[in-house]
Order: C-alpha cells, then sequence, then structure tokens
C-alpha cells in the first residue's frame, strides 16, 4: 500500500510540478516528458477511435501481420486463461487490430476505449506500454502510477514490438490486466510470442519468395518424393500436360516420364554436378510430349528424399534456337524494288500464294533474289511469327546431309552428339523451311524428303517414332528441274510435289529498266551505312551498266556498286570506277556469243567456268566465288565438264 501511495504521489508531483522523482525509471521519466511536450491530458487517455473505412484500410494493410499473430496470441491465451489479462495487437502506430481476453477484462478496457480500431500511441494516450514500446523499439512493462493518464492506473502492461525481415517496426503485442496481478515473467512470454511472429513472418516471406521463383520460371516443375509421388506442381507443368491438378497428384511420375532413369544413388548425382539433363518424353492421357528435362535430386543429410523435375517442351527450346541462330526471315516484299511490270506481276502472285500453305519452287539464276522472295513469302503469311530456317543443299557435305535435315537421336552413330540433335525440319516445326539449290539435293535423299511433304512428319536417325510437323516448304533451284527430271537427277514425283506453285524469276538482263532502280537503292544503302559521305553515279557508267550481260544478276551489280562506292574518292562515281571488263567492248561480245540460242546451255557454263578459272589463275575456289557457286557445286562442274586445269 506503501509503494502505491508513494508511486500515485510521485506520479502527481510531475504532472502538478513537472518534478521527475529519483525512483521513476529513466525509460518511463522520459516518456512522461514526452506526453506533457505533445499536451497530453493526464486526467483522460481515452484510446481515440478510428473510422470504419480507416480500420478496414489498417486492417488489410496488416493482413499478413494478423494472420499470423492470431494463432499465436489464441495459444498464448490458452496459456494464461483465468488470469483476468488480455492479449492485444496493434499495427506500427498504435491501433489496435486484435483483441483477445475475458469479458471482465473486455468490459473494463472498453471503458477507457482499450479495444479494436482505437489509437494507443504516446501522443494520443500519454504513457502506455503500446505507445513507450514503439516509441524506443524496446520491451517495456508498465505498472500502475507509470502510466501517464489516471485513468490507466488501475492497469499493468507489458508489451514489445514485432519487427519485419529486415528489422522493420511492423507491430507491437502487449498483455494487460488488473495491476494486482502484475508478474515479472509476463513481459517475458509478450517477447517470446513477439519472437515467435517475427520468425513465422519471415518464413512465411521465405515460402512466398520461393512460391514466387518456383511460379516465375517459364519452365514446368514437378517434385516427388522418394516414393515418386508427387508433392508440389507449378501451373505451367499442368498446362504443359494438360491435366488437373487432382488428377497429377493420383499418378506415379514414373508413370508420365518413363524415359528418365531416377536414381538414388548419390554417386550417380555427383558425377553430374548433382544434377542432369536429358530429352524425354511426358506421357500423358494416351499423347507424347516431347520434352527437354533438368533433373535436380533433394538431398538431406547425404540422403536424396527426392527429385525436381524441371521441364519445358522442346518446341519452346527450338524457338530460343532460331533466336539465337538467326533462324528468322529479315526480308519483305518491300525489299525487293522493280519498274518491271513482270516482276511486279510476280511479287503479286506471291503475296497471293503466301496466304496458302502450299509448297512454292522458286526457279532463277544465281543472284535472282530467290532467297528474298523466300524470305518476304515467309514474313507476308500467317506464320511470320514462326521460325525461317534457311539450308542450302549444295553446301552441305554428303554425308551429313541427312542427319543435318532430320536429325538424329543419342548413340545413333559414331560422333552423334550424346544428347541428339533436331533437324532442321524439327526446327522450322510452326514456320517455314527453305531449301535452297535443292536440285543439289543427292536422289537417296530425295526419297526420304518426299515422305516427310507426304506425312508432314519426320523421324529422327535412329529415332524410333515420327514427330508431326506444322511447316510451309519453300524450295529454290537455279537449275531447270524439269529438264533434270527428265536426266533422271531428279525425283519425278519430288518434283510435282515441290511444284505446286512454281515462281520463275526473270535473270537482270531482261528486265534492264531496272539496273537504274537498284544502283540507286544500293547507293542509298552505302550512303545511310557512311554517314558524311554521300556519293552518287553519272549517267555514262549507268548506261555502261545497263548495256552489260549481268550473269551473276542483281547480287553482281550489288557487288560491282559496293566496289565502285569505295574505290571512288569523289561524290560521283564514274566509268573509271567500274571494272574492266563492263567497259570491254569484246567482252560484251563474247557475252553476246553466249547469249546466241545456238550454243546449249551447258556450253555456256562451260565458257563460264574456264574464264572464270582464267581470270582466277586457276584458283578454283575464288572462281566459284565469283560464279556463286559452292565449293563442291564447281569442282562437281569442272569433273561434268572434262575441264582440264593444266591446258588452261
Amino acid at each position: 500500500m506503501d509503494n502505491y501511495n508513494n508511486g500515485k504521489e510521485v506520479w502527481k508531483r510531475f504532472i502538478n510540478e513537472g518534478y521527475i522523482d529519483s525512483s521513476v525509471s529513466p525509460v518511463i521519466a522520459e516518456s512522461w516528458k514526452r506526453c506533457k511536450k505533445y499536451g497530453v491530458d493526464p486526467l483522460k487517455g481515452i484510446g481515440k477511435k478510428v473510422s470504419t473505412a480507416k480500420l478496414d484500410y489498417i486492417l488489410k494493410e496488416n493482413k499478413e501481420l494478423l494472420e499470423v499473430a492470431r494463432p499465436i496470441m489464441a495459444n498464448l491465451h490458452e496459456i494464461v486463461v483465468g488470469t483476468d489479462f488480455a492479449l492485444v495487437l496493434t499495427d506500427k502506430n498504435g491501433h489496435i487490430i486484435e483483441t483477445i481476453g475475458n469479458n471482465i477484462v473486455k468490459n473494463e478496457a472498453n471503458k477507457i476505449r482499450f479495444n479494436l480500431g482505437a489509437l494507443w500511441s504516446e501522443e494520443a494516450v500519454g504513457t502506455n506500454a503500446i505507445g513507450t514500446t514503439l516509441a524506443i523499439d524496446e520491451p517495456i512493462q508498465v505498472l500502475g502510477e507509470q502510466h501517464y493518464c489516471i485513468t490507466h492506473h488501475p492497469w499493468t502492461c507489458s508489451a514489445t514490438t514485432i519487427h519485419d525481415g529486415e528489422g522493420n517496426v511492423i507491430g507491437c503485442l502487449n498483455m494487460s490486466g488488473d495491476r494486482s496481478k502484475v508478474h515479472s515473467h509476463t513481459l517475458g512470454i509478450v517477447v517470446a510470442a513477439a519472437y515467435t511472429i517475427e520468425k513465422q513472418i519471415a518464413l512465411l516471406r521465405s515460402y512466398e519468395l520461393v512460391e514466387t521463383i518456383f511460379e516465375s520460371t517459364s519452365d514446368g516443375i514437378i517434385v516427388v518424393d522418394k516414393d515418386y509421388k508427387i508433392k508440389k506442381v507449378k501451373e505451367k507443368a499442368l498446362k504443359i500436360l494438360d491435366i488437373s491438378k487432382e488428377d497429377i497428384h493420383k499418378l506415379d511420375v514414373r508413370e508420365i516420364f518413363k524415359d528418365i532413369n531416377f536414381n538414388f544413388d548419390m554417386d550417380f548425382y555427383n558425377k553430374r554436378k548433382d544434377a542432369y539433363f536429358t530429352d524425354c518424353n511426358a506421357y500423358i492421357n494416351g499423347k507424347r510430349i516431347a520434352c527437354s528435362a533438368n533433373i535436380v535430386p533433394m538431398i538431406t543429410n547425404n540422403e536424396i528424399i527426392g527429385f525436381a523435375i524441371v521441364f519445358k517442351e522442346t518446341k519452346y527450346l527450338h524457338k530460343t534456337v532460331n533466336r539465337v541462330t538467326g533462324n528468322v526471315a529479315i526480308y519483305t516484299f518491300e525489299n525487293i524494288i522493280s519498274k518491271s511490270k513482270k516482276m511486279k506481276q510476280l511479287i503479286n502472285s506471291a503475296k497471293k500464294i503466301a496466304k496458302t500453305k502450299c509448297c512454292i519452287l522458286i526457279e532463277g539464276e544465281s543472284g535472282t533474289g530467290k532467297e528474298l522472295f523466300a524470305h518476304a513469302i515467309h514474313n507476308y503469311s500467317s506464320r511470320f511469327l514462326g521460325p525461317f530456317v534457311a539450308i542450302n543443299c549444295a553446301s552441305l557435305p554428303r554425308d551429313l546431309i541427312e542427319s543435318e535435315l532430320f536429325g538424329y537421336e543419342k548413340g545413333s552413330f559414331t560422333g552423334a552428339l550424346k544428347e541428339g540433335k533436331p533437324g532442321k525440319f524439327e526446327l522450322a516445326n510452326g514456320g517455314t523451311i527453305f531449301l535452297d539449290e535443292i536440285g543439289e539435293l543427292p536422289l537417296e535423299l530425295q526419297a526420304k524428303l518426299l515422305r516427310v511433304l507426304d506425312n508432314l512428319s519426320v523421324r529422327r536417325i535412329g529415332g524410333d517414332y515420327e514427330k508431326n510437323l506444322d511447316i510451309r516448304i519453300i524450295a529454290a533451284t537455279n537449275r531447270n528441274l524439269l529438264k533434270e527430271v527428265t536426266k533422271k537427277n531428279f525425283r519425278e514425283d519430288l518434283y510435282y510435289r515441290l511444284n505446286v506453285f512454281k515462281l520463275e524469276i526473270p535473270p537482270l538482263r531482261k528486265r534492264k529498266e531496272d539496273v537504274r532502280i537498284c544502283v540507286n537503292y544500293f547507293l542509298n544503302n552505302l550512303n545511310k551505312q557512311n554517314e558524311g559521305n554521300f556519293k552518287s553515279v553519272d549517267e555514262e557508267s549507268i548506261r555502261y551498266l545497263e548495256n552489260y550481260r549481268w550473269i551473276g544478276n542483281v547480287r553482281e551489280l550489288q557487288n560491282i556498286i559496293e566496289r565502285a562506292y569505295y574505290l571512288c574518292d569523289d561524290s560521283l562515281i564514274t566509268i573509271k570506277h567500274l571494272p574492266e571488263f563492263i567497259l570491254n567492248e569484246e567482252r560484251k561480245c563474247i557475252h553476246k556469243v553466249i547469249d546466241t540460242p545456238i550454243i546449249s546451255v551447258e556450253n555456256v557454263e562451260k565458257n563460264n567456268i574456264i574464264k572464270m578459272l582464267m581470270k582466277c589463275q586457276k584458283n578454283v575456289i575464288q572462281a566459284g566465288k565469283n560464279l556463286n557457286m559452292s565449293k563442291s557445286t564447281i569442282y562437281r562442274k569442272i569433273k561434268k565438264y572434262n575441264i582440264d586445269l593444266n591446258e588452261i
């Protein structure tokens, strides 16, 4: 009783005189000073009620804290039940957001508005465990007259702050009751409970972080235990497999991934740096889905307790490969410039056929722009977002053509990649495959290509099933394929399968009105690439260029303009910057003779090769480049025409 009276006198003396007795703890003394500065009325001390709208906002803002703290507060209340204590949770500002206690305590608390939605900061109600612990961020017990307001003197309160993972104060946990029931252990109980809340919040946020990472990747993920039972599945995995969450949990993972070797031997994984990749199939509801999977073991105490299977459909991997390797079409019909009436008709026809799914055969001399048309057709079609895979049939080594086109499974032959490899047809799935120089394809491969075109499916070398394809085929050749058919160099059935629609691109010498427009186009591009170095070409040069026969067509013209551009030191390109053979009238006569219908195409080709070999001093590879022929093609032509290099 003496302590009570003494405490009351100490409190009165401070309120009336501002004097702080030495018996007042420094923490309480500093709090009283703050309260006097705030202008708190010591005779009141009623919690400040917030509006319903604001309370709703506060509760929503502290949803995580409430969800974690409620069960912990309920357990704590079970421990202290019957002790006439109330548990109170506040937000970081001191607003009460949850209370638990018996009716007797609640009735007394309501008298001072110590209930849901009330503000109990020092500024609002003076020194109290909630407001003061939030002010100093330390655990505190406030007893009787230590409270600044007289209405709180019958109470004892113990409170501590609650922090998030970064150490920020997010709330306060308080235990309040009759001052006569005060116990030194009360504060310890509150601190322990608050610590549990903090750890639970940290664990929850850690789980949410893992869950966010788990769901944010573009891969499908399935987590299984040691008994191969599925424990967790990512939404993306359900989408790939086209199965519900309920149904997949009924399955053994080995039923889905029959191709995967699930191994619980630690040595097996240690050799593979704790994970391994594999191409496999997912078998689900009678469907087979081609996938690439990464198998990651879950290890505890040096023992594998399960696996995470991270997988994605092979078709999405192919999209990535196509982006990286540049399997995209970069030209459109706007890049095909011409004044020629025939070319304009050809472009209009190509635009119409681009909207269909049919095969297209493009014939034309080297350098006329066959690949340009193929790019433009793809970009004008409904497949423009898909891959555009171009392959030159003449440039592939004969013994690798099949594996390049159709791919192979692992272990199919000596030197094969251990994980296998998709072929060009697989990579082109969903888009367009452009088979350039199709006339150079060996006869034995033509039969397999025909099967692919007929079935729209492909079987890898060493594979045991065919993969369905959704592709458009565009083929191109500088040969007359129909003549090659009559010579038995090209399969007739394949020719008609490819030749659903034919585009015959005329050579540049038959559309001389395009020479000037092409020259200006190439010059404009060079001027843009070399800013501040603008150049043009004089009329005399244009006349020479228009009279030249352009055996190499537009590609040859482009090379000549680029050469002249960089040889020219002035702003005007003249005939002195053009090659001698363009200016040489005798050379023009030779071209005229070659162009006469009396000489066969073979003789023209043979003469061109001989003359180019002479010009290149018998350098076969350079001659081939100048004639736009691959290395294998020019050697084959030399053999075909019995050209003796020693006699040149």
